[in-house]
């Protein structure tokens, strides 16, 4: 019966809890990736002197499918971490949706659906934004917008989870989210119709670089006009507001964004984000199963009338 491979799952998460918390392997199946990934978590918060107070792991079943002798179920996976460091305490979210494969009451495989890092279906020919991007002559125009940070987090905060309907939805949806983020603090658009330039939403319709990592990289290291960043050289001296783009495999394609939304006791970035839905997480994602030794950041301040070189 279908029904039981809901408890299945059940008692799987249960005894996979722990593993959020310590870092250590269950006695149930978890594949290597995503017991590297926690491991490196569990590392990365022993060298801030962060530790996990609390832990609550919940789930909700989206769908059943039976197999011949295999039940595929598709979940959503809650993961809330209560953190502590230097005396102060806050909070980390992670929505994941994964899929177990059931067979003869075991968990046989158990994986992440909608993951960081995945490349962009409708992705023309990478060089060509680097081109188009970096091809804009002169100095650099005056900044003339007041960009609004407080905004930016409260848009941040109200939809790392949810999916404004003003808006399309997509499937790898990271870019997409940080773009609405950064028009909510009052960035311009331009270049609209021409969907290979400028960053601009209208009518349903928009740039490469409104939804595509790989384009807003390289649209922030050429913009002259319009919205505008200066790359800085290390996470530290991000605000709130601040954009991350990683390069997971250090391949030269940028397949993720990220908005600075606080920082930690240390003074670096915790980022909201989209696809795998993320709230106040660790900037450098090396919890993520996308991360590898190779990867490379970017990290770009926004400009505005209060910082204008």
């Amino acid at each position: 019966m279908l029904s039981s491979s809901i408890e299945v799952v059940k008692r799987y998460v249960e005894d996979c809890h722990q593993c959020f918390v310590d870092g250590e392997r269950a006695g149930s199946f978890i594949r290597e990736n995503d017991m590297f990934a926690l491991q490196r978590k569990h590392k990365n918060l022993q060298k801030r002197k962060a530790e996990i107070v609390k832990n609550i792991v919940d789930g909700y079943i989206v769908r059943e499918q039976k197999f011949y002798n295999r039940s595929i179920v598709d979940y959503g996976l809650t993961l809330q971490h209560v953190i502590k460091q230097c005396e102060k305490l806050y909070i980390e979210e992670q929505i994941q949706l994964r899929r177990a494969v059931i067979e003869d009451g075991e968990v046989i495989d158990d994986y992440q659906i909608h993951r960081d890092g995945v490349v962009d279906k409708d992705l023309p020919d990478p060089s060509s934004f680097r081109q188009v991007f970096n091809d804009r002559q002169g100095d650099r125009s005056r900044v003339d917008y007041n960009y609004d940070r407080l905004a930016v987090v409260r848009y941040a905060e109200r939809w790392w989870n949810d999916f404004n309907p003003e808006y399309k939805k997509f499937e790898n949806d990271c870019t997409n989210f940080i773009s609405q983020c950064l028009q909510a603090g009052g960035a311009p658009m331009i270049g609209h119709p021409d969907r290979a330039n400028g960053w601009w939403y209208r009518n349903k319709s928009w740039s490469y670089s409104w939804t595509v990592a790989h384009a807003l990289r390289w649209y922030f290291s050429g913009a002259k006009t319009g919205l505008q960043a200066r790359e800085v050289s290390s996470a530290d001296e991000l605000m709130r507001g601040d954009i991350i783009c990683y390069d997971f495999n250090g391949d030269g394609r940028w397949d993720h964004t990220t908005v600075v939304v606080a920082k930690d006791g240390d003074g670096f970035p915790l980022v909201n984000a989209h696809t795998a839905n993320s709230r106040m997480r660790y900037w450098a994602y090396e919890d993520s199963t996308a991360w590898t030794e190779n990867i490379k950041y970017k990290f770009f301040h926004i400009l505005d009338k209060q910082s204008n070189t």
